[in-house]
């Protein structure tokens, strides 16, 4: 329905373009309120209609998104053979390196060495945290870095507003996580040594927001120095066989980042069902809403209207954080 259409830009608009990306907030509204726009969407499959799709799908065939709305909507309406093509071939894959920050405390209390197994991995720049600089900021935005080490010579550095009581302290008086083997799962895996396949990851990132793509860019680079080893299926099936898989004497951690929302609420719980059987642990940072479990045992709730992910270990909530992993609300008991 149209209308289901319209509600999905609308609300993209609302919640997650608003503050972050301007020219996005834009064309979602204008799609919103569009009916022969929304009708070219509403012959797509409904998972296929997303915005970020539709925006990184133009950007990605050379189309205009920062000139305005009547120059994208003659576009899309002219070149929609092309455009919907493209979004039935390809997923909303952002690979944010970003996420490494907030996960970075939490991978560095478990017992080393680890073995990384990402679900949703895209193109495997999230299995390299012990490969990135990390600056940890105030919360408020003033003063020095609360903390800041990791790799000296990266050429990504990641910065994350932190307040709680965030275990930094582990990770300054020993070191970086110690990561020995990883791995990821994709349904459609993206090769860092491919140059289409990682000009589709930059067309994801929003047109404002620069310094992301400084980030991916360089993430790149240090994941083709050592590419992941990335496997195609599904996932109920194939974590079970990486982590059947992890050298004797590691830690196996499984984890995953704003995956699950794009499943059912039963595929959710299959793959819950077939995680919490596996040995290891398992670290998931996903919208409030996603994990029922984690949902439950949040100490207190998100500020309404914030998007924020509740970061959990084996389904004990730990901390809120930001989507692309520029903050990080450690709770106190956690």
């Amino acid at each position: 329905m149209h209308s289901d259409t319209g509600d999905l830009y609308r609300g993209f608009a609302e919640r997650e373009a608003r503050g972050n990306s301007a020219i996005y907030q834009d064309l979602a509204e204008h799609v919103a309120r569009d009916e022969e726009v929304r009708a070219l969407l509403d012959g797509l499959p409904t998972a296929k209609r997303q915005p970020n799709l539709l925006f990184g799908a133009v950007r990605h065939l050379g189309g205009p998104v920062t000139e305005g709305w009547p120059a994208f909507r003659a576009w899309v309406t002219a070149h929609w053979d092309e455009a919907s093509a493209t979004m039935l071939k390809r997923r909303t894959q952002t690979n944010e390196s970003g996420r490494c920050a907030t996960l970075l405390p939490l991978l560095a209390t478990l017992p080393q060495p680890l073995a990384l197994i990402e679900v949703g991995a895209s193109a495997g720049l999230c299995l390299y945290p012990d490969r990135y600089r990390y600056r940890y900021l105030p919360a408020d935005g003033t003063g020095a870095p609360v903390a800041e080490f990791g790799a000296a010579a990266s050429p990504v550095t990641l910065d994350c507003a932190v307040s709680g009581p965030v275990p930094l302290t582990t990770l300054l008086r020993e070191r970086l996580p110690e990561v020995v083997w990883r791995a990821g799962i994709d349904l459609n895996p993206l090769d860092v040594r491919a140059e289409e396949d990682m000009r589709w990851l930059e067309s994801l990132v929003w047109p404002e927001q620069t310094h992301r793509l400084d980030r991916l860019r360089g993430a790149v680079r240090v994941a083709r120095a050592e590419p992941p080893l990335l496997v195609r299926g599904d996932l109920n099936a194939t974590v079970r066989e990486l982590v059947a898989q992890v050298p004797a004497g590691t830690t196996p951690v499984v984890f995953h980042s704003a995956v699950l929302a794009y499943l059912s609420p039963e595929a959710r719980e299959e793959f819950a069902v077939t995680v919490r059987e596996l040995p290891g642990h398992w670290i998931s940072n996903e919208a409030v809403s996603v994990l029922p479990a984690v949902a439950r045992r949040l100490p207190r709730p998100a500020p309404p209207g914030s998007g924020l992910f509740a970061l959990a270990l084996d389904e004990r909530p730990v901390a809120f954080t930001g989507p692309h992993g520029q903050s990080l609300d450690w709770f106190g008991d956690a």
